[in-house]
């Protein structure tokens, strides 16, 4: 029963509704405060949106963080000099927000601390804050790595600051 609820939240979604409350103003927003974030730390943040997973991956009974791990592959948030990027994705159909860190991370932030800022970017998603879940979300990533990841030296950027929405 659980996956044929799954099946049809995923299958009844439409890309539309997720760029209407991910639009420009929306994106734009999460990509200066990735930057601004960016700023305090020498760690790189990934922020990707997708609006539902194929029939596929739904009867492979892929949860959202598999997903995130794969995305977090495919979009090399693992390829940054220091072993320190971060992904946010947000699985619009099933409203989760997972983090993946990279290994640069292991022993520094807990998973509670990752955990907290995901239930907070939920929370304000289940409300209808789209948009301040998401900044406030990257904002809460940068307090976090700003305490264990002290400011670039020079300026250097690995990774887009722009969000993904596929």
């Amino acid at each position: 029963m659980a996956f044929m609820r799954r099946l049809l939240r995923h299958l009844l979604q439409s890309p539309m509704a997720v760029r209407r409350r991910f639009n420009a103003a929306v994106l734009q927003s999460i990509e200066a405060a990735v930057a601004e974030a960016e700023r305090g730390h020498r760690c790189e943040i990934r922020f990707i949106v997708e609006t539902d997973l194929s029939i596929a991956a739904l009867w492979s009974r892929r949860t959202p963080r598999e997903r995130a791990i794969e995305l977090f592959a495919m979009n090399r948030v693992w390829d940054t000099a220091d072993n320190n990027g971060v992904l946010v994705y947000v699985l619009w159909a099933d409203r989760a927000v997972e983090i993946i860190a990279d290994r640069g991370f292991n022993d520094v932030v807990t998973a509670a601390e990752w955990g907290d800022v995901s239930q907070g970017m939920e929370t304000a998603f289940a409300a209808g804050a789209w948009h301040a879940g998401a900044v406030s979300g990257v904002q809460a990533i940068g307090r976090l790595l700003d305490r264990h990841f002290p400011a670039r030296t020079a300026e250097s950027n690995e990774l887009s600051d722009r969000p993904l929405l596929l």
